[in-house]
C-alpha cells in the first residue's frame, strides 16, 4: 500500500509541476495572431445571404462593420474566410511592400473556371510562370507605348462612328441616352485591337451580343450555380443548360474569328519577300496574332483555341466596360456642373487651331485641366469599388492580424478614394484638387500608388491593371473630343442623378441623358 501511495503521489506531483511549467511557458509567449474581427458566422444561412448579395449591396454593411471593428474585417463565403481591408496604409504594406506575397489569386468559382479555361488568363492566373508570360505578352506586344500609338487610326475611326451616331440622335431634338453609344464605340475599338480588322457592324454586333450575355449572366443569375455545384446540377439543371449554351455560343463566334485571322497570317507568311513586306506594312498587329504564337511556359505547347477565347474575352470585357463606365460618369459630372464643361472647353479652344475638327492625341499633353477632370472622375466614381480578390502564398500577419493562406482578400477601392483624411469634401466633384500648388501640371499625381496610396482605380502593385496607360489615353481623347464637338446640357427640370448600380462594373442607376448641340468650329 505504501509503495502504491508513493507512486500516486509522485505521478500527481509530476503532473502538477508539468501543468505549472506549461502555464508559465505559455504566459511568456506572445499570443498567436487571430483573424480580423467580424460578425458572427452562421453556416449555410450566412453563405446563402452573401451569395445573393452583390458587392455594391454589401458595401454599406461593410462600412458599418469597418466602423465597428476597424480597418480589417472578416466575413465567410462557403466556410472560407474573406478579409476586407479599407485602410490605405495597410493596402500599401500588402500590395507594394509585400507585393510578391500578396500577388496570388484565389481559386475561381466553378463557373469562373469554365469561362477562364481553368484560370488561364491575365486577371485570374495564379502568380507564376504562366501569369508572367500572359501579362508580358499583353504589355509588351499590345500595350507598349509604341504599339498604342499604332492604333491611332483605330481611335480616329471609332471617334467618327461615335460623333456621327450622336449627331444623328441629337437631330430629333430629344435628349440622347449616351451610354449605348459609348459602349458600342469602346467595343468597336477593342474588337479592332483584338482582331486587327475593321469588322462589319453585323460581326461586331454578334461578338458584342455573346459577350454581354455571358458577362452579365456570370455576374448575375449564373452566380447561384457556384453554390454546391453538385447539388445545383440536379436542382438547377435548366440554368446549367442555359449557361453552357451561352458559353458555347461565345466559343463558336470567337473561334470562327480566330481561325480567320490565323488563315490571314498563314497567307501572309507564304507570300514572296516583297509581297510579305508590303503586307506587313499594311497590317497592324492584333492581340490574337500574339496569342497564336505564344508557347505555354510549363507545358511546352501552343495555346489551345479555348485558352485563346478566354484571353480574348478578358481583353474585350476589361477594356470595354471599365472605359465606357468611367466615360459616362465623367460626362455626367460635366453635364451636372456646367462650369466644369466651360472651363474644359476654354482650355481645349486655347490649344486647337481655327477650324480643327478633331482633338489629336498630341494635343492632350497640353491640357492639364482635362487630366484633372479624368482623375477626379476616377476618384469619385471608380468603375470597380473593389479590386479583384487576392490571396497570400503563405500565412502572414498584417496589421496585427492573421491572414491565412486560404483566405480571400478584398481591398476597398471606392472607400480609399473617398477618405476625408486625404480628400477635402471627398464626395464633391472638384477637378481643381488635382491642380493644387503641388500639382500645377496635372500629371504629377501618382495614380500607381507606389509611394503612397491616395486612390487606386486601376489597383496597385504587381497586379495593377496592365491597361492603365491605354485607359487614360482613351478617356482623355474621347472626353476632349466630346466636349469640343458638342455643348452638353442637362434636361430642364431633371437633375442628373449620381445613384449607382452594380453590374460587371458600378454603373449609373439612371443612365445619362442630355441635350447635345453641335458646336460651330
Amino acid at each position: 500500500m505504501e509503495a502504491w501511495l508513493i507512486i500516486l503521489i509522485t505521478i500527481f506531483i509530476s503532473l502538477l509541476l508539468r501543468a505549472i511549467l506549461n502555464r508559465r511557458s505559455f504566459a511568456c509567449k506572445e499570443p498567436s495572431p487571430t483573424l480580423p474581427p467580424g460578425p458572427v458566422n452562421i453556416p449555410i444561412i450566412s453563405n446563402i445571404l452573401l451569395l445573393r448579395s452583390t458587392f455594391s449591396e454589401l458595401e454599406p454593411a461593410l462600412r458599418k462593420l469597418h466602423k465597428k471593428h476597424g480597418p480589417m474585417v472578416t466575413l465567410y463565403f462557403l466556410s472560407r474566410p474573406s478579409i476586407f481591408i479599407s485602410d490605405r496604409s495597410l493596402t500599401h504594406q500588402a500590395l507594394i511592400e509585400s507585393g510578391a506575397l500578396f500577388a496570388d489569386r484565389p481559386q475561381a468559382s466553378t463557373v469562373g473556371k469554365i469561362i477562364s479555361c481553368n484560370q488561364h488568363n491575365v486577371n485570374s492566373s495564379t502568380y507564376g510562370p504562366t501569369w508572367r508570360l500572359l501579362r508580358r505578352n499583353l504589355t509588351a506586344e499590345i500595350l507598349h507605348p509604341s504599339r498604342i500609338k499604332s492604333y491611332t487610326h483605330a481611335r480616329k475611326w471609332v471617334l467618327q462612328i461615335l460623333i456621327e451616331s450622336l449627331i444623328s440622335n441629337s437631330k430629333t431634338g430629344e435628349p440622347v441616352r449616351v451610354v449605348d453609344h459609348f459602349q458600342h464605340a469602346m467595343f468597336c475599338l477593342l474588337v479592332l485591337m483584338c482582331f486587327g480588322d475593321k469588322l462589319n457592324q453585323e460581326q461586331i454586333k454578334e461578338i458584342e451580343t455573346v459577350q454581354r450575355r455571358l458577362l452579365l449572366g456570370v455576374d448575375g443569375r449564373f452566380n447561384i450555380l457556384n453554390f454546391w455545384p453538385n447539388l445545383t446540377r440536379v436542382l438547377l439543371h435548366k440554368l446549367w443548360k442555359e449557361f453552357f449554351q451561352v458559353f458555347e455560343d461565345q466559343q463558336n463566334v470567337l473561334v470562327r474569328l480566330i481561325r480567320a485571322r490565323k488563315k490571314v497570317k498563314e497567307e501572309r507568311l507564304s507570300k514572296s519577300k516583297e509581297d510579305k513586306e508590303e503586307a506587313d506594312n499594311e497590317c497592324v498587329l492584333a492581340y490574337v496574332d500574339t496569342l497564336l504564337d505564344l508557347q505555354h511556359p510549363e507545358e511546352n505547347r501552343k495555346l489551345t483555341e479555348q485558352e485563346i477565347v478566354g484571353l480574348i474575352s478578358e481583353f474585350l470585357d476589361a477594356g470595354t466596360d471599365t472605359t465606357f463606365t468611367a466615360l459616362q460618369w465623367i460626362m455626367a459630372n460635366i453635364v451636372k456642373y456646367p462650369h466644369v464643361q466651360e472651363k474644359l472647353f476654354v482650355e481645349i479652344k486655347g490649344v486647337m487651331e481655327d477650324g480643327e475638327e478633331e482633338v489629336k492625341e498630341e494635343d492632350l499633353q497640353k491640357m492639364p485641366y482635362l487630366k484633372a477632370v479624368i482623375l477626379e472622375g476616377l476618384r469619385r466614381h471608380p468603375p470597380a469599388h473593389f479590386l479583384l480578390p487576392h490571396t497570400v502564398r503563405e500565412d502572414t500577419v498584417l496589421g496585427g492580424f492573421l491572414v491565412p493562406k486560404n483566405a480571400t482578400i478584398h481591398f476597398l477601392v471606392a472607400g480609399m478614394g473617398w477618405d476625408p483624411k486625404v480628400w477635402d469634401d471627398p464626395m464633391a466633384f472638384k477637378p481643381e484638387r488635382f491642380l493644387s500648388n503641388d500639382n500645377k501640371t496635372g500629371d504629377v499625381f501618382d495614380i500607381t500608388g507606389s509611394k503612397e496610396i491616395k486612390m487606386m482605380p486601376f489597383g496597385v502593385g504587381r497586379r495593377i491593371c496592365p491597361g492603365l496607360s491605354l485607359a487614360m489615353l482613351h478617356l482623355e481623347y474621347f472626353v476632349a473630343n466630346l466636349v469640343w464637338s458638342f455643348e452638353w446640357k442637362a434636361i430642364d427640370g431633371d437633375e442628373v442623378s449620381l445613384e449607382e448600380k452594380q453590374e460587371f462594373t458600378v454603373i449609373m442607376k439612371s443612365p445619362l441623358q442630355a441635350h447635345l448641340y453641335p458646336r460651330k468650329k
